[in-house]
């Protein structure tokens, strides 16, 4: 019982320390920006079928293809996936 609680409290300081601009020993992923168009036209796919394929609307795709909007969160770490292993995320989608 102690081992875990003192786990969790060393996690809580550090989410503590680390939302307070804090530099802790925490890794932070920041993915890069993706060229939508680019990456669907190099998959050799139409907005449509990207974006059924993915999930994404097509309204939003038009909207990043464009450059009215950025993707960003969960769409921007798809889609960095997607460019780097495509066939590992659509043989995880079959």
């Amino acid at each position: 019982m102690g081992t875990t609680f003192e786990g969790i409290s060393r996690g809580l300081n550090e989410a503590i320390a680390h939302a307070k601009g804090k530099k802790v020993a925490v890794k932070t992923y920041t993915p890069e920006a993706v060229d939508v168009s680019a990456l669907r036209q190099h998959m050799g796919m139409t907005q449509e079928q990207f974006a059924a394929r993915f999930g994404f609307s097509v309204a939003t795709l038009r909207h990043w293809e464009r450059g009215d909007r950025s993707p960003h969160g969960a769409s921007l770490v798809l889609l960095n996936v997607i460019k780097r292993a495509p066939d590992a995320v659509q043989a995880a989608l079959n």
